[in-house]
C-alpha cells in the first residue's frame, strides 16, 4: 500500500481543514466582536451565567482552548473570579461541539455535500471578499470562505484514507482501542494534544469514520482523550502567570478527568455488559458529534451541582492563596488578544481602574494643600509613579490591540482608550504638583489667608467632582454623568477667572503672604487644567455613544 500516497494529502487535508476553520472563527469573531463584549459584560457571579456564555464564545471562535486561555487570561488579570471562569470553561466544552456538527452535516443533511457546498462557498466568499468594500462585507466573505475550506480539508482528509479501509493492520488498531479504554483515552488526548485544537481532533475522527474505519467503542475513548488533550494549552498558557491563574487552568483539567472518568466507567458497561455488539459496529460521523455532544453536556449537567468543590480541590492542588494585589501591576494579559473585542472591553475595565486609582489619589490632594502631611504627600507621589506604570502598560497593550484584525470601530475605541488614559495620567500629574505646592508650604511655613483657602477648597471640589463623574461615566456608559462633567468644567472655568482676580486683589491688599500666593496661582491653574483632562474624557465618552 502507497502509505505516502495516503500521509500527504491526509496532512494536506487538515491544514485546510485547521486554515478554514481560523478563518471562519476570525470572520465569526471580527462580525460579532461588540456583542461579545456586550456578553462578558453581562458576566455575573452566577455559574449557569458563564455556561451559557463560554458555549456561545467557542461556537463563535470555533475552539474551546482558545476559550480557555482567554478565561485563563481573565483570571490572571483580575477581571474574572474563578467561580465564573468555571462557569465559562463548562460552557466551553459545549460550545466546542459545533464543529462536529458541521463536519457531520454531510450525512444528516446531503445538500450540504462538501463535493457540491464547498465549491460554491469559496466562489461566493471570494466575489463578496473582491467586490464587497465594507468590513461587514469582507466579515461575512471570510466566514464563508473559510466554511468551504473547512469542508474541502474534511472531504481530502476522508479521500485520503479511504484506501485504509482494506488494512487489516490499521482496522485492528482501532479494534485494540475499543478493547483498551486506557489506550483509546491516551490516543485521543495525545493527538489533541499535539495538534493543540480537540475540533480539528474531532475533524480528523470523523474523517476515519467516514472510510469505515473506526468502531464506536474506540471512537466514544478517543473521544473522551480529546477532552483531555485540549487541557494542554490552557495549561501551557498558565505558565508564567500568577496562581490563580494557573488554577483557572487545574479546574479544566479536574473538570475533564473527572467527566471522562465517569463517562468511561459507564462506557465500559455498556459495551461490555449491555450492548458489546453496537461497540464492535462503525460508527459515522454523526454518531460522532453525538456521542461528542451527549459526553460535553452531560459532563456539565453532573458537575455543575459540584463545580464548588472542584474549585476548592484545584486551589488545594495549586495552594492558591489569595493576595493582596499589587496597584501598579498592569492586569492585562496577552492571551486575551486571542479575541480583540474582548481585549479590548479587558482594557476598558482596566483604564476604569486606573481612573479609581487616580480619583483617590485626587482626594489625597484635596486634603494636603491644608494639612501638609508629609506621609500624604509621599502617598501621592507613589500613586502618581502607580498611574505613570499603569499609562505606558495600557498603551503598550492598544497598540498591540491596533496592530491585529479589528474593524473600524474598534480601531476608534482603541484610540479613544489612548486618549483617555493619557489624560488620567495627566490628572495624576497635577495631583503630584498640588503635592509638591504642599511640600512648599510646609517648607516655608506659610497658608493661605481664611478667604483664600475657601475658595481652594471650593475649586478643588468642582475640579474634583468633574474628575469623578468622569469615571463614572466611563465605567457605566452614562451620557449624563458625561454632561455633568462638562458642567463642571465650564464653572471651574468661571471660578479660576474670578479667583484668580480676587487673588490679585488680596495680594494688593496685602492679605496673603508672597508665598502662599504664588502657590494659590499655581495650584490654580493645575485645578482647571484637571477639569480640562476630565472634560476630554467626557467628551469621548460622548462621541463614541
Amino acid at each position: 500500500m502507497n502509505y505516502a500516497g495516503i500521509i500527504i494529502p491526509f496532512v494536506g487535508g487538515l491544514g485546510m481543514f485547521i486554515y478554514g476553520m481560523q478563518i471562519m472563527a476570525q470572520g465569526l469573531e471580527n462580525a460579532a466582536g461588540s456583542r461579545m463584549k456586550s456578553l462578558l459584560e453581562a458576566l455575573t457571579r452566577n455559574k449557569f451565567m458563564g455556561v451559557l456564555l463560554g458555549a456561545l464564545i467557542t461556537a463563535v471562535i470555533q475552539s474551546s482552548s482558545a476559550t480557555t486561555v482567554m478565561v485563563v487570561g481573565f483570571v490572571n488579570a483580575g477581571i474574572m473570579n474563578l467561580s465564573q471562569a468555571m462557569g465559562v470553561i463548562m460552557g466551553a466544552n459545549i460550545g466546542t461541539t459545533v464543529t462536529g456538527w458541521l463536519v457531520s452535516s454531510v450525512e444528516w443533511a446531503k445538500f450540504l455535500s462538501p463535493a457540491n457546498l464547498a465549491p460554491v462557498a469559496i466562489m461566493i466568499g471570494v466575489i463578496l471578499m473582491l467586490t464587497g468594500k465594507r468590513r461587514p462585507v469582507k466579515d461575512v466573505s471570510s466566514i464563508i470562505i473559510g466554511f468551504g475550506i473547512l469542508f474541502v480539508g474534511i472531504t481530502t482528509m476522508s479521500s485520503a484514507v479511504s484506501p485504509l479501509e482494506q488494512s487489516e493492520g490499521f482496522r485492528s488498531i482501532f479494534v485494540t482501542l475499543g478493547h483498551s479504554p486506557v489506550m483509546g483515552i491516551v490516543a485521543g488526548a495525545l493527538v489533541t494534544a499535539v495538534i493543540q485544537s480537540s475540533s480539528a481532533s474531532v475533524g480528523i475522527l470523523q474523517s476515519l469514520a467516514a472510510a469505515g474505519l473506526v468502531p464506536f467503542n474506540a471512537a466514544v475513548y478517543i473521544i473522551m482523550g480529546q477532552n483531555i488533550g485540549t487541557c494542554v494549552t490552557a495549561i501551557m498558557s498558565s505558565i508564567g502567570a500568577k496562581k490563580t491563574a494557573k488554577t483557572a487552568a487545574i479546574m479544566h483539567l479536574l473538570f475533564n478527568i473527572i467527566g471522562t472518568v465517569i463517562f468511561s466507567i459507564a462506557a465500559i458497561v455498556f459495551f461490555q455488559v449491555i450492548n458489546p455488539q453496537m461497540g464492535t459496529g462503525m460508527i459515522t460521523q454523526t454518531q460522532i458529534s453525538s456521542v461528542h455532544t451527549i459526553f460535553n453536556i452531560g459532563t456539565t449537567l453532573l458537575l455543575f451541582p459540584v463545580s464548588d468543590w472542584i474549585i476548592k480541590l484545584a486551589r488545594k492542588l495549586q495552594k492558591d492563596e489569595e493576595v493582596q494585589a499589587d496597584e501598579g501591576r498592569v492586569l492585562l494579559d496577552e492571551r486575551m488578544l486571542e479575541s480583540p473585542g474582548i481585549a479590548l472591553q479587558s482594557v476598558t475595565s482596566e483604564v476604569c481602574r486606573m481612573g479609581h486609582i487616580v480619583a483617590g489619589t485626587m482626594d489625597k490632594a484635596k486634603q494636603v494643600l491644608f494639612t501638609q502631611d508629609y506621609d500624604t504627600i509621599l502617598e501621592i507621589k507613589e500613586e502618581e509613579s502607580t498611574a505613570d506604570r499603569l499609562c505606558k502598560g495600557i498603551t503598550d497593550y492598544l497598540i498591540r490591540i491596533s496592530s491585529l484584525s479589528i474593524n473600524e470601530k474598534e480601531h476608534q475605541n482603541v484610540a479613544s482608550l489612548l486618549q483617555i488614559v493619557s489624560d488620567m495620567e495627566r490628572v495624576s500629574d497635577y495631583c503630584e504638583n498640588i503635592s509638591e505646592y504642599a511640600e512648599s508650604l510646609k517648607a516655608q511655613k506659610a497658608g493661605f489667608s481664611p478667604v483664600g483657602a475657601s475658595e481652594m477648597k471650593e475649586m478643588l471640589n468642582v475640579c474634583s467632582d468633574s474628575f469623578v463623574y468622569a469615571v463614572q461615566a466611563l465605567e457605566e456608559k452614562d451620557r449624563d454623568k458625561a454632561m455633568k462633567v462638562i458642567e463642571k468644567e465650564s464653572l471651574a472655568d468661571d471660578l479660576e477667572i474670578r479667583m484668580r482676580a480676587g487673588h490679585m486683589k488680596r495680594l494688593a491688599d496685602k492679605e496673603c503672604t508672597t508665598e502662599a500666593g504664588i502657590v494659590f496661582l499655581d495650584a490654580l491653574v493645575g485645578l482647571e487644567r484637571i477639569s480640562d483632562h476630565a472634560r476630554n474624557i467626557a467628551e469621548e465618552i460622548l462621541s463614541a455613544s
